[in-house]
């Protein structure tokens, strides 16, 4: 057998640091065979800074890579999302280069993994590829209840799509609601029965006027409603956010990601807590670079941290990120100066983001048996990340 070895000032494992002077040996092919001392192993490659398993990517939108500079920094949410409706779409052609090129660049920085937002086939071709393991979460979205039937339907023969032909299992696959703002109560249900649905992702809370539509019926929506040709006039305010009424809609053995939870309060984690004591598996996914570019805030990542709840990273898409790249996620919020150790920033990106896309038995850490991807982290320690610090992949 042809051996692989790995040390660095710093070995995380997924779980934690490893001891000082660990080696990291796998097979040819990545998969982990054990970690031991430096003393047995003199001749291990030496890589100044930090090696970790490959990065989980748990949110992206990989076809609108082609809108990358397309849309102004810090527009507002509802500014931003007609944006994306009203922005002229480019040929097949351009989409799927675009999407080739993100993609060459998740996998240059470390990227092993990913969960991704899916609306067409635009990348069906390019994952078929195998280049990346990817969980495609077909989106479906719809405020009306007498089309909730017909945007079902399409759903479904999206999943179908990827589902045909797809180089990943079926299992793979999903149907999600875009945002609770975005389907009404009959699509949600048709959502979350639909055979075999066990993993569904959510963009959550992204900003105040989710929670005030909710809680009172009110706010900046409505004129979002007003430009798709939705009358919202009539609706009533829940009087509880979109997180609890979304928590209503799932089965106890299914698993969902929160995605962004910016405006994600102490009460609606209360509320995933009980969740998550009832049998639903709950995951709150961070995409910071894009939260400062769509609205200029960041999320209180020290509140979600301390809620116990899996929390994961994703860098969402090119229409509101500079890059796709989990370390520059990891700055952001390490240069936030919120005392957030670096081995905790680092299961996030990995091992937790592998639990959430349900693939940890294969991936997220150098346990034994496990195939993670090796990634190397210049001038990245115990202690600190450098804002010149880059993540490249050995494996």
């Amino acid at each position: 057998m042809i051996y692989r070895k790995f040390r660095a000032d710093a070995l995380f494992t997924g779980m934690g640091f490893a001891d000082k002077d660990s080696v990291l040996i796998t097979d040819s092919s990545g998969v982990v065979l054990a970690i031991e001392s430096r003393e047995a192993h003199p001749d291990a490659a030496y890589y100044p800074g930090t090696i970790c398993p490959g990065f989980i990517n748990t949110h992206c939108h990989l076809e609108l890579s082609w809108m990358h500079g397309l849309i102004p920094e810090r527009s507002g949410m509802i500014d931003f999302l007609l944006a994306v409706m009203k922005t002229p779409k480019v040929a097949a052609e351009d989409i799927l280069r675009a999407a080739k090129a993100a993609e060459q660049e998740m996998l240059q920085h470390g990227i092993i993994a990913v969960g991704d937002i899916c609306n067409t086939t635009a990348t069906h071709s390019l994952k078929n590829e195998g280049n990346l393991y990817y969980h495609n979460f077909i989106e479906a979205m719809g405020i009306d209840p007498n089309i909730a039937a017909r945007r079902m339907k399409a759903a479904a023969d999206l999943f179908n799509a990827f589902a045909t032909g797809n180089a990943m299992p079926l299992s793979s696959n999903s149907i999600v609601p875009h945002a609770p703002y975005s389907v009404s109560d009959s699509l949600l249900k048709m959502i979350t029965g639909f055979p075999g649905n066990h993993l569904v992702s959510v963009h959550n809370q992204e900003h105040t006027t989710e929670n005030e539509l909710f809680l009172q019926g009110t706010g900046d929506f409505h004129r979002l409603y007003k430009a798709i040709g939705f009358k919202s006039d009539d609706m009533v305010a829940r009087g509880f956010s979109g997180v609890q009424h979304l928590l209503a809609f799932l089965y106890k053995n299914q698993s969902i990601i929160f995605v962004h939870n910016v405006e994600t309060g102490e009460a609606d984690l209360a509320e995933i807590r009980a969740a998550v004591s009832n049998g639903i598996r709950c995951s709150l996914c961070l995409c910071p670079n894009a939260n400062l570019y769509i609205n200029g805030k960041l999320p209180d990542i020290r509140m979600l941290e301390n809620s116990g709840i899996n929390i994961t990273m994703g860098t969402d898409s090119l229409a509101s990120n500079n890059q796709l790249d989990i370390l520059e996620e990891l700055k952001t919020i390490y240069n936030a100066g919120l005392g957030i150790g670096i081995d905790v920033l680092l299961r996030w990106a990995t091992l937790n983001g592998a639990l959430a896309l349900e693939i940890d038995d294969e991936t997220g850490s150098f346990s034994p048996g496990k195939q993670p991807g090796i990634v190397w982290l210049k001038q990245v320690n115990e202690k600190e990340i450098g804002n010149d610090a880059v993540a490249l992949r050995l494996l």
